[in-house]
C-alpha cells in the first residue's frame, strides 16, 4: 500500500487514534484540531496530508471519514486563547479537546509533528505524520475541513479582509485590508504582523 497506512498504529495498543491540527500560522481565526480513530478493515482510499489534497477531494474524504471512521471529533481553540496563552499552547488544547470528544476512548495517540502535548492517553509524535499514517492523514483533513467553513463564514461577518480566500493566512490581499480597515476582533493580536500594525495605529491617532 502506497502513502499513509495503519503501520504505525499497529505498533500501539488499540484504538489508536491520529491527530493533527490546521491554523497555527494564519493571522487571524482559531486553531483547529481533529481526531481520528480507523477501522483497520475500512481505509478511504486517497488519504493525504490535507494541503496536498484539492479542496473538492478533502470534502469527498471527509464525507468518506465521517462516515467509515470508528470515531471522529474536532476540537478548537479560540483567537483568544491563542493571545492568552499563545499558538503552540492554544494548539495542544485543541488537540486535547479533539480527543476528549471522541465516541470511543483512544489508549494511544499518534501526533503530527514533533511536540509532546499533555493529551488524556499516551501518545507519540510523528514528523510528516500526515503524510506516513492514514489516521493523522485523516484527521489533517477534517481540520483543515473545519477549519476553512468558519473562515469562510467569517469572511460574511467581517467582509473586507479576504478571508473566504486566504483563510487568514498572510497574502496580499490580506495585508492591505488589514491597512485599511485595521484588525478586526478574530485577529490575533499576539503575532507580531498584527501587534506591529495596531502599534504604529497608535503611534499615527
Amino acid at each position: 500500500m502506497t502513502g499513509p497506512n495503519l503501520a504505525f498504529e499497529s505498533l500501539h495498543p488499540a484504538p489508536v487514534c491520529g491527530v493533527d491540527e490546521a491554523g497555527r500560522g494564519p493571522w487571524a481565526g482559531p486553531v483547529a484540531a481533529a481526531a481520528v480513530i480507523l477501522r483497520a478493515d475500512d481505509v478511504p482510499d486517497g488519504l493525504n496530508d490535507s494541503k496536498k489534497l484539492s479542496e473538492p477531494r478533502r470534502a469527498a474524504l471527509e464525507a468518506e471519514i465521517k462516515a467509515r471512521a470508528v470515531a471522529w471529533s474536532v476540537g478548537l481553540a479560540s483567537v483568544e486563547e491563542i493571545d492568552q496563552i499563545n499558538i503552540l499552547q492554544a494548539t495542544g488544547l485543541a488537540m486535547r479537546r479533539a480527543v476528549e470528544g471522541l465516541g470511543v476512548p483512544p489508549a494511544f495517540a499518534l501526533v503530527d509533528g514533533n511536540y509532546r502535548f499533555p493529551l488524556p492517553c499516551p501518545m507519540e509524535p510523528l514528523v510528516k505524520g500526515d503524510a506516513r499514517s492514514a489516521s493523522i492523514a485523516a484527521a489533517s483533513i477534517l481540520a483543515k475541513q473545519a477549519r476553512d467553513r468558519i473562515m469562510i463564514e467569517a469572511d460574511t461577518e467581517w467582509p473586507g479582509y479576504g478571508f473566504a480566500g486566504h483563510k487568514g493566512y498572510h497574502a496580499p490581499i490580506h495585508v492591505a485590508a488589514l491597512e485599511r480597515l485595521g484588525p478586526c476582533p478574530i485577529h490575533r493580536r499576539s503575532f507580531a504582523p498584527i501587534r506591529t500594525l495596531i502599534a504604529r495605529t497608535a503611534e499615527t491617532a
